[in-house]
């Protein structure tokens, strides 16, 4: 139906790509903004005690967290959603891609939000049991994509910064490419601790990808450093309706938060970033932009690893280390805004890897 509408006004033909993009990042804000409010009050009516706060966190979140409600990444992926629906070309496989991984890794997250606040336990989905949907949807998902690029450039990693450096990965790059996307669905799961700080990151990661999209499936694309990708243009849409979403959440979610992004948007966002840099051939280049993200993932493995090998000991005050800064001394909103900083230099790093040929 949503199809159809958009095909009678011709919204995916008539408009030139960057218009679209624009229109999607301001669709995608005004109707997180507008329905935030209502989504917020229904969270709250059904989730009486909100979010679980661990018990071996920081201290200050269970003074100021406790009643928070989850879920909140329903805004993001309803507002995005529909903005692409209505703006994106829908003939376009790569975009049907996107939103096939935000509804089935939002709904593994939604699962297990809703054993949280229901059980009010932080321990809710098994670690197996997620990890074999988040696996099983990845791969669907990198099946289809190498099906559709082209055959030069289907199994070929792409190194930023070296322009003539690729490494054909033959068969051992759907595995590698499944691992890229449940890696990040993690990596961002595990940086949404802090009011705002999950969403503030997404954004600055999709800003970079929205550009490289929006340059590999079009003609630009022999000026920088960047494979053609037939079609890859419209993820540029999917992007900046992603990026209007996480703003618009951001709203609601800047300290004191009023809600919770939750697994529900996390897992989603993160799977759908390390898909879209599947698409363009850029996954070496996610580490580097959403360098953040894996500096938090990071951090967990290590304390995990060092508490095992040491009997107790932790290597870090608490992980992910966003915590580690906190129990540190610093304020929740210095962690984030640094946290933003060191995400916004990172990006514009991961920028100078398109330089002009």
């Amino acid at each position: 139906m949503l199809y159809n509408i958009c095909a009678y006004f011709q919204l995916d033909g008539c408009l030139p790509l960057p218009l679209r993009a624009a229109a999607a990042f301001f669709i995608a804000l005004g109707l997180s903004l507008l329905c935030g409010p209502k989504l917020i009050d229904f969270l709250r009516h059904h989730q009486k005690k909100g979010q679980p706060i661990r018990e071996d966190g920081p201290q200050s979140h269970l003074l100021t967290k406790k009643g928070t409600p989850t879920m909140g990444g329903l805004l993001i992926l309803g507002s995005s959603i529909l903005t692409v629906l209505l703006l994106a070309d829908l003939s376009n496989a790569l975009v049907w891609i996107c939103i096939l991984v935000l509804l089935v890794y939002g709904f593994v997250g939604f699962a297990d939000d809703y054993v949280k606040v229901t059980k009010q336990t932080a321990n809710a989905m098994s670690a197996k049991m997620k990890l074999f949907l988040q696996f099983t949807t990845a791969f669907a998902a990198v099946t289809v994509i190498t099906l559709l690029t082209p055959e030069p450039s289907r199994y070929l990693l792409t190194f930023p910064w070296f322009k003539h450096l690729a490494l054909n990965l033959w068969l051992f790059y759907i595995p590698f490419a499944m691992v890229v996307i449940a890696g990040a669905s993690n990596a961002v799961n595990l940086s949404d601790g802090l009011d705002g700080l999950a969403s503030g990151l997404l954004v600055a990661s999709f800003a970079v990808f929205m550009i490289i999209a929006g340059i590999c499936g079009s003609s630009m694309n022999e000026y920088f450093y960047i494979l053609p990708i037939p079609h890859a243009g419209e993820i540029a849409v999917v992007c900046a309706a992603v990026i209007g979403g996480c703003i618009g959440f951001l709203w609601f979610n800047a300290a004191p938060a009023q809600v919770f992004m939750g697994d529900t948007g996390s897992l989603a966002l993160g799977a759908l970033l390390g898909t879209v840099a599947v698409i363009v051939k850029h996954e070496i280049l996610l580490a580097v932009v959403g360098g953040v993200f894996v500096i938090e993932a990071l951090s967990v493995m290590i304390q995990v690893a060092y508490y095992r090998k040491t009997g107790g000991k932790r290597f870090f005050k608490m992980a992910p280390i966003h915590h580690h800064f906190e129990q540190c001394g610093w304020p929740e909103t210095r962690v984030v805004i640094r946290f933003w900083i060191a995400a916004l230099a990172l990006a514009v790093l991961g920028l100078t890897a398109l330089i002009l040929k």
